[in-house]
């Protein structure tokens, strides 16, 4: 036992977020999580981009760096490869993400760097107060889109896999013990771990996911992911995932043989994961947990072995008989 709690993880910083805003949720799992791990404060980096989230590092008692915008990738890989014992975590939102630091986040995930990313997922830009971000949904009225979104709205866990991300995983702000859980499990990953974390935006994207979230509609409308269990969910109607074509199909569960017909989820089946992360239908639920993992080689891991190897067979340093060899300071 460590004897870590989460006040060892709370900073003396005054907390600045709007009251009602999912984020403090969301660092109180993740000071949770930290605790639970058992490593202490000074093994862990908080790395974060711009954003309401990205205001994340100041609360932590951990070493940490706001970066700037989109950069929070490229920032946390040059301090894993300087440190490589270090648990390094990335903080970024749907914006920050996905929008200016799109191209810094899919070429992290194809890497494989053993980070932790969090993305706080509002279909909002909170920060500037209210534009539509990647991720907003289609004809969404925003303060830079009043006649409803045009773009087609991007998947963040798709994209994820899509990147060749090697962990793909997702969880709520409002659902504390399942998100802490998801946190604890992604650190013990060997690789780049994504995280996509539904949170709410009470002030300019409030209820955004209420449709799955709220107490009432959790039962029927949330598929919670467990390796080697059946794509089930609801208390008052059994519905499941069956293979359908390339694809899956939502059906509903009447007797033994509809739950025999049920996939079981399988998180090293990456074509499962990408089914289960584009899975769009009306009825389809909310699909909580760890989409895929598998183990591969990390980046700083090959990284540090091909410094070693090109060191190996070298003569130790002597800064001495380098100054000392008559060609240091020929002119040229």
């Amino acid at each position: 036992m460590s004897g870590l709690v989460r006040k060892d993880f709370m900073s003396d910083q005054a907390i600045r977020w709007c009251p009602g805003c999912g984020d403090y949720s969301i660092l109180a799992q993740l000071q949770t999580a930290m605790a639970t791990i058992g490593k202490p404060q000074h093994e862990h980096a908080v790395i974060s981009g711009i954003g309401c989230s990205s205001r994340l590092p100041y609360y932590m008692a951990t070493y940490g760096f706001h970066t700037i915008h989109g950069r929070a990738p490229a920032v946390a890989t040059g301090l894993k490869l300087a440190n490589p014992d270090l648990s390094v975590w990335v903080i970024t939102g749907d914006g920050d993400a996905l929008s200016i630091g799109g191209n810094h986040l899919a070429h992290v995930l194809r890497r494989n760097v053993d980070l932790n990313i969090l993305l706080f997922n509002n279909r909002i830009y909170g920060l500037t107060k209210g534009q539509y971000s990647p991720t907003s949904e289609l004809g969404k009225r925003t303060k830079s889109s009043p006649m409803g979104v045009v773009d087609a709205p991007m998947n963040p866990a798709a994209f994820a896999l899509g990147s060749n991300a090697s962990y793909v995983a997702r969880s709520v702000d409002l659902l504390a013990k399942h998100l802490r859980k998801t946190l604890v499990d992604a650190d013990g990953h060997a690789g780049t771990s994504f995280v996509e974390i539904l949170q709410n935006c009470n002030i300019f994207n409030d209820k955004a996911f209420a449709a799955y979230t709220d107490k009432t509609a959790r039962p029927e409308r949330i598929l919670y992911l467990e390796a080697g269990e059946p794509l089930m969910w609801g208390e008052q109607t059994r519905h499941g995932l069956r293979q359908r074509g390339l694809g899956l199909e939502v059906f509903e569960i009447e007797g033994p043989e509809d739950e025999a017909a049920c996939l079981r989820h399988d998180p090293t089946d990456r074509n499962l994961a990408w089914a289960l992360a584009t899975l769009d239908a009306p009825d389809a639920p909310l699909i909580l947990g760890v989409l895929f993992a598998e183990e591969r080689h990390t980046y700083e891991g090959d990284v540090q072995a091909q410094i070693l190897d090109a060191q190996g067979g070298l003569e130790a340093a002597d800064i001495h008989r380098l100054l000392q060899t008559p060609d240091s300071f020929k002119m040229r």
